[in-house]
C-alpha cells in the first residue's frame, strides 16, 4: 500500500462510502491516466456513448464522475455541452488540466452525489457516471440516495448512463478480465487483492514499483438495474463491453442505460428474454448501419443465389419473389409480415399486389428507416408499421389472410408461444409462409454453443419442431419444407466477403471495430455449421385448417 494512502489495521474492514476522496490521493491521481491510457480507450470503446447519446436526441450532459476527464473532454469534443463533477478535487484539477490541453475550459463541480442538487444546478438531457464510479457507494440507502439524485436533475426524458465492472464474474468465477475495453495501459497490473460479497479490494501495480489499492462495493448486474426501477427509471437496458448483445464469453463491464421518462401503456413489458436482446441489439446503431450497408440493405435475411458472386440484393430479392409465387396474393388479400425490418417484403407485396401488408417488428429504429422508405415510394397508405413483438401480436383474432415472416423467428425464446398467436391472427384456411435459420433435427448436443451464445438463445428451432407444432395447431403443409441448406452457407459466406471488402473501404469509420470483429466471427460460424451439416435453412409453407 503506498504510504499516503490510510486504510488503517485492516484495509478490508474499510466500506465507508464517503472514504474513496482519501483513496485518490495526488500521487495516485498523477498516475491515473497511465492507467487508461486515453488513445487506446478511446480506441477500444469507438463512439459507443456519443452515438448512444446522439441517437435519443442528447444535447446537455453531466458527467458525474469525471475524473481526469477523459470522457468529459471527449463529449466537449463531439459538441455536447458538458458539465463536469466529481468528489476528488484532485481529480478535477487533473481533468481541468487536460481539457485545457485538448483545447476545452471546463465546468468543474466538487460535488457529493448525495447532495448533487445542492452543488450542482440545471436540469439534464443525460447524467453520465462511468469508470466504475458508482461502485464507491458502500450502503444501500446511499446508492438510493444518489440515484434519485441523478434523477431529479434530468429532464423528464432524460437518461442516465451507468458503468459497473462485472462483479458477477468475479464473485461467481473468478477475475479473469484482461482489461480490453477499461483500464488499457500496457503496464499496469490491475487484480482485486481481497473479495467477499461485500467489498472488492483492487490493487494497482505501476512500473515505477509504486502501489495503490481502491476499496469499492461489488454491485451486482440485476441489483443495480433493480435499484434503478425502483428509484422511477422507467426501462434499463444493460450493454456488455459496449455490446447491445454480449457474447458467450463474460463481459469486462457492464454498461446500463435507465430512462427517466414515464410511460403509462408499459410497452416495455412486451420486450423481455431474447426478444428483448434482439430489440436492443436492432436497435444499435453498429447493427442498423451494419445492415443497410453490407446486409442488402431493404431485405435483411437469406438469398437465394444463382451464382456465388451476385449481388446480396438480388439473392435476397429473389427469396422474397419465390415465396410469394407461393400464396396467389390479390388486392383483397391481408398479410402480416413478422419481423419486417426495413420492410422490403412488406414494398414488394405491396406494390406488386396491391394488398395491404401488416409490418410488425421490435426495432423502432428499423420501423423509422422503414416508414420513411414507404413515404418516398408512395406505398404508406398500404403498409402499415407497427412496433410489437411477435410473441404478442397487437392484432385481434382471425385478422389476416396470410403470416409472413424471414429469419426472424429464432430471435424468440418461445417460438411455440409464437405459432399460436399466428394461428389466432390468420383466418380459417390463411397460410403461414417462412424461412428461418434451423438446427438439423439430428444436430449434435453441443456443437452450435458458440452460435447460440452470439445470439443470445439457448436454442433453435428445427424443421422437425416447426413441423411437430404446426400439426398440433391444425396446420397442413402446403409443400412443407423445401429445403436450401446450400443457400445459407452462400449466403452468409457472402456477407463475410462483403463485410471484409467494405471495411477496408471505410465502414469501419462508421461502425465500431468489436462490432465487425464479432459479427465476422460470427459469420464464420455460421459458414462453418452449415457446412458441417448442422444447421439448415429453408421456406417453410403450411395453411391453417378449418378447425384450427
Amino acid at each position: 500500500m503506498h504510504p499516503a494512502q490510510k486504510f488503517g489495521d485492516n484495509p478490508v474492514e474499510v466500506r465507508e462510502t464517503g472514504h474513496y476522496t482519501e483513496e485518490y490521493v495526488p500521487s495516485f491521481v498523477e498516475k491515473w491516466d497511465s492507467l487508461i491510457d486515453w488513445e487506446r480507450r478511446a480506441g477500444s470503446e469507438g463512439d459507443f456513448f456519443m452515438d448512444l447519446l446522439r441517437k435519443r436526441g442528447v444535447k446537455s450532459v453531466l458527467d458525474v464522475a469525471t475524473g481526469t476527464g477523459f470522457h468529459s473532454v471527449r463529449l466537449l469534443a463531439a459538441g455536447f455541452d458538458t458539465v463536469s463533477a466529481d468528489g476528488s478535487a484532485d481529480m478535477l484539477a487533473a481533468a481541468f488540466a487536460n481539457g485545457m490541453k485538448d483545447g476545452h475550459v471546463m465546468r468543474v463541480v466538487q460535488a457529493d452525489w448525495r447532495w448533487l442538487n445542492r452543488d450542482v444546478h440545471g436540469e439534464y438531457d443525460a447524467i453520465v457516471c462511468l469508470g466504475n464510479s458508482f461502485t464507491h457507494l458502500f450502503s444501500e440507502r446511499d446508492r438510493r440516495r444518489a440515484l434519485a439524485e441523478f434523477y431529479a436533475m434530468l429532464k423528464h426524458d432524460g437518461i442516465l448512463v451507468l458503468d459497473q465492472r462485472n462483479y458477477d464474474a468475479i464473485l461467481d468465477d473468478g477475475y479473469t478480465s484482461k482489461h480490453k475495453y477499461y483500464y488499457c495501459g500496457e503496464d499496469v497490473s490491475v487484480e482485486p487483492e481481497y473479495v467477499d460479497e461485500g467489498l472488492v479490494r483492487m490493487r494497482y501495480s505501476f512500473p515505477d514499483d509504486s502501489v495503490y489499492h481502491l476499496n469499492m462495493f461489488p454491485l451486482r448486474k440485476d441489483y443495480t438495474r433493480r435499484l434503478m426501477s425502483e428509484v422511477g427509471f422507467q426501462n434499463v437496458e444493460t450493454y456488455g463491453d459496449f455490446q447491445h448483445t454480449y457474447r458467450g464469453e463474460q463481459p469486462d463491464f457492464f454498461v446500463h442505460v435507465a430512462e427517466k421518462e414515464y410511460r403509462t401503456d408499459e410497452e416495455d413489458e412486451r420486450y423481455t428474454g431474447a426478444v428483448g436482446v434482439a430489440r436492443n441489439y436492432y436497435n444499435s446503431s453498429d447493427a442498423d448501419t451494419f445492415y443497410a450497408k453490407v446486409w442488402g440493405g431493404e431485405d435483411i435475411h437469406i438469398g437465394l443465389y444463382e451464382g456465388i458472386d451476385e449481388p446480396i440484393a438480388d439473392a435476397s430479392r429473389r427469396t422474397v419473389e419465390r415465396m410469394a409465387g407461393k400464396l396467389g396474393l390479390t388486392r383483397d388479400s391481408v398479410v402480416l409480415d413478422l419481423g419486417s425490418g426495413y420492410g422490403g417484403s412488406a414494398r414488394y407485396l405491396a406494390s406488386t399486389y396491391g394488398c395491404r401488408v401488416l409490418a410488425l417488428n421490435l426495432s423502432e429504429v428499423e420501423n423509422q428507416r422503414h416508414k420513411e422508405l414507404n413515404h418516398a415510394r408512395g406505398l404508406s397508405g398500404l403498409i402499415e408499421v407497427v412496433d410489437g413483438s411477435f410473441e404478442d401480436i397487437p392484432y385481434p383474432d382471425d385478422v389476416v389472410d396470410v403470416v409472413w415472416s424471414q429469419d426472424a423467428f429464432l430471435h424468440s425464446g418461445n417460438r411455440a408461444r409464437v405459432l399460436e398467436e399466428v394461428s389466432r391472427v390468420l383466418r380459417p384456411g390463411g397460410q403461414l409462409i417462412f424461412t428461418d435459420p434451423m438446427a438439423v433435427d439430428d444436430c449434435p448436443p453441443g456443437v452450435l454453443q458458440p452460435i447460440l451464445d452470439r445470439i443470445h438463445l439457448d436454442n433453435m428451432g428445427s424443421p422437425g419442431f416447426y413441423a411437430s407444432e404446426l400439426a398440433r395447431l391444425g396446420f397442413v403443409p402446403q409443400g412443407g419444407f423445401e429445403e436450401h441448406r446450400e443457400q445459407l452457407v452462400t449466403h452468409y459466406a457472402r456477407v463475410l466477403e462483403e463485410t471484409r471488402r467494405q471495411e477496408a473501404d471505410g465502414l469501419a469509420g462508421q461502425v465500431s471495430h468489436d462490432y465487425l470483429t464479432q459479427m465476422k466471427k460470427g459469420l464464420a460460424r455460421w459458414v462453418d455449421a452449415g457446412g458441417d451439416g448442422h444447421i439448415t435453412w429453408g421456406i417453410l409453407h403450411y395453411r391453417r385448417g378449418d378447425g384450427a
